[in-house]
């Protein structure tokens, strides 16, 4: 790798990375529940976000239409946003997808398009920014998780993001490639097929019970706000980051979720633990290590899972 004279480096290549003032970052996903976060805080930070998205019109301003499952709409929308920085979220995260061929399409091979996408143009990104999943470490016997512990994925979905990190060396001599791990976050808008938002959703409207699967999980939980805080801080870090956990260092069991839940709504539901939701292999502690993540990110953690279900709460 050459030093880019910013602190930052460039990949080995014969073409010369030349970048206007402007900031413009490209989003992925834009639309999703991760993606609008993270396009707020880079606008807040003073970027030129582009969203994309598979949808031909999105919310962000501006935004273009882009499939990662089609070439030549990357090709497309690569052309027109020009960017320095691309944050790529899109993909398939519920874990509990019922079409497995859908995590190895999108997440695998979309990627290996997007790469391709960028690698080919006359002026390629300064960092290209890869969303993971924390799930790539399965169960493992560390206390913390951090990004030198093996991975030992437990289903379709952590293979194909463990897959994803693994073409992405396909790209290292042409790209500068960072990929983040994050662990289990949430906070308003997620969907309700997502634990807390589930959990929420049942205590808004004063649900009798709720059926869960396996109650004994515990989970390093973030707030969507602090995670896309630290993709920001991640995009002005000006170099490529390797992998990279985005967690809070401290896990919380679902138990404690639910105690939470009533004490802030004053709502106690029965809890009925029903088998068809226990995932076959399930990953039962999943706590990371923030080491790298602290060396980027100006502050630890602006909300603690107290505080984000009591914001969900609040929410209409």
């Amino acid at each position: 790798m050459q030093n880019d004279g910013r602190g930052g480096h460039r990949p080995k290549s014969n073409r010369r990375l030349v970048f206007d003032m402007g900031r413009r970052v490209l989003v992925t996903g834009s639309e999703g529940f991760t993606g609008r976060y993270v396009c707020q805080a880079l606008v807040k930070a003073g970027w030129e976000v582009w969203g994309s998205g598979v949808a031909k019109d999105g919310s962000s301003s501006p935004y273009i239409r882009l499939n990662v499952l089609e070439p030549d709409s990357i090709k497309n929308a690569l052309s027109k946003a020009q960017p320095h920085v691309v944050i790529h979220l899109a993909a398939i995260s519920f874990a509990a997808e019922t079409d497995p061929s859908r995590y190895y399409n999108v997440n695998l091979l979309g990627t290996r398009n997007l790469l391709s996408g960028l690698s080919c143009m006359d002026r390629t990104p300064e960092q290209v920014i890869l969303a993971s999943s924390a799930n790539v470490y399965g169960n493992s016997d560390q206390i913390k998780l951090a990004e030198t512990c093996s991975a030992k994925p437990e289903n379709d979905y952590a293979i194909s993001k463990l897959g994803m990190e693994l073409l992405s060396n396909v790209f290292k001599n042409r790209l500068n490639i960072s990929i983040t791990r994050p662990f289990n976050y949430t906070g308003v808008g997620q969907n309700d097929r997502f634990l807390i938002p589930k959990i929420v959703s049942h205590v808004k409207r004063r649900a009798p019970f709720i059926e869960l699967g396996n109650v004994e999980v515990e989970r390093d939980f973030s707030d969507v706000r602090d995670i896309a805080r630290y993709y920001v801080a991640l995009a002005e870090s000006n170099k490529a980051a390797g992998l990279i956990n985005f967690c809070s260092g401290r896990s919380v069991s679902l138990k404690s979720i639910l105690q939470i839940a009533a004490e802030r709504s004053g709502h106690v539901m029965r809890v009925s633990v029903t088998p068809r939701l226990k995932r076959e292999q399930e990953v039962f502690r999943l706590l990371g290590d923030r080491g790298k993540l602290d060396k980027i990110a100006s502050e630890r953690i602006d909300f603690d899972i107290d505080s984000t279900i009591e914001w969900m709460l609040a929410a209409p």
